[in-house]
Parts: structure tokens; sequence; C-alpha cells
């Protein structure tokens, strides 16, 4: 089947002895190619409308892999249910995550990882994450349509990370040898160099931490 390479990335991350919940599946792609293209026996694709979740489950009956699928109406981490050990968002804002983890935050203690690529406010999801008990094990770059997008793999367990490291990727970072990553960087760095020159000299906080970063992504493409 044809998928884009975000999903299939995510699709690829996910561990083959899990469990998956898809939050947000839309049309449950990502679970189709789950159980069609990797041989999942039993997944789960959750939506908050029900107009997605009912083309979710057309998609799943052309394919074929309709009872393979769990399909669950439901917001957020409320779709949770027995077994369930792995949980990927993908295609949301980085604050609607956070709001999804923060608003049923014991369903965390059954959740072994969680495979995240949000659309903007990277640095708060990774925040979040460390905060509830997750590090991060590895960090991969996405282009599409113009577009780079980060993939975010968190495993249960505590790691402390330097406000530079947390920033900067304590993975991602390492991979500079990949153009895509390194342009990333470079992008980066000119847009908060750009931000820094509009933010008012009276905003002192806002210009000291985005002296930091500059500072911080100068001495990593250096």
């Amino acid at each position: 089947m044809k998928i884009n390479q975000r999903l299939q990335l995510i699709g690829d991350l996910v561990p083959l002895s899990s469990y998956p919940l898809d939050i947000g599946c839309d049309h449950a792609l990502l679970s189709i190619y789950l159980v069609k293209e990797r041989g999942f026996q039993h997944v789960a694709a959750s939506d908050n409308k029900k107009g997605p979740l009912d083309q979710a489950r057309k998609n799943a009956h052309i394919y074929q892999v309709d009872t393979a699928i769990d399909f669950i109406l439901a917001a957020g981490l409320e779709a949770y249910q027995p077994g369930i050990d792995v949980v990927t968002i993908s295609g949301m804002g980085g604050l609607t995550i956070n709001r999804i983890l923060l608003d049923h935050p014991e369903v965390l203690n059954f959740i072994d990882t969680f495979i995240l690529s949000p659309n903007n406010y990277s640095l708060a999801v990774k925040r979040n994450l460390v905060k509830f008990g997750y590090f991060i094990q590895d960090e991969y770059l996405v282009q599409e349509k113009n577009m780079t997008y980060p993939i975010y793999v968190f495993k249960k367990g505590k790691k402390h990370y330097s406000s530079k490291t947390l920033f900067l990727g304590p993975v991602l970072a390492t991979k500079l040898n990949d153009p895509v990553v390194r342009t990333y960087y470079q992008k980066q760095l000119q847009e908060t160099r750009q931000i820094l020159s509009h933010i008012p000299r009276s905003y002192y906080q806002r210009r000291h931490q985005l002296k930091k970063e500059i500072k911080w992504l100068e001495q990593l493409l250096d």
C-alpha cells in the first residue's frame, strides 16, 4: 500500500511485539500499514470525530484488515484499553499533544513507548514527556512538501537533560552528517536570529533566551 514517508517511518518504529494505539487516526492509514505491511495482529485506531472513523473502517475493509483493528470513537487517551503499550500521534500541534497527555496522566502508567510527530512546539512536547518520566530514545526528521517534521521515540525511564541538550535534541544533534538534519539546524538558526531582531529590548528575558539558543546552534554547526 502507498503511505507517506512520515507515517511509514512512524509505522516502522512501532515495536512488533506491542499493541499500539494511533490517536487521531484520521483514515487509519497507519493502522492499516501496521497490519498489512508489518504483520500486526491487533492494533487500535481512535479519532474524536465520527466521520473520519467511519472512513477509516471503510478503508480497513477495502484492505481486508478490519478484523485486526479496534476502532474507537474517543478523544485522546480516553481511547486507552487494557494491553495498549505504545501510542502514536502525528499531524497535531505540540500543545494539543501536551493537552492529550495532561488530560489523562493515569494512563501513562501503562504506556511504554510514545512515537510522536508534532507539527510545532516540539520543545514543549519533549519537556512534557521528560517530566512524565520518559527519555528520548531516538529522533528523526522527515521532509514532505517543503516541510520538515520531527519524529520522536520516547521510552519509559528517567533521564536528565540540560536545557541545551533538550533544545538541540540529544540524538538529532549527533546526526549532523545527514544534510537534512544540518539544513534543519541552519534554518532554525536563521529563524531564531530573525525573531531576536524583532523583539523589543525591554523584553529582556525573552531576548536572553533567544541569544542562548543562537549560541547553542552556532556551537553545534561550527
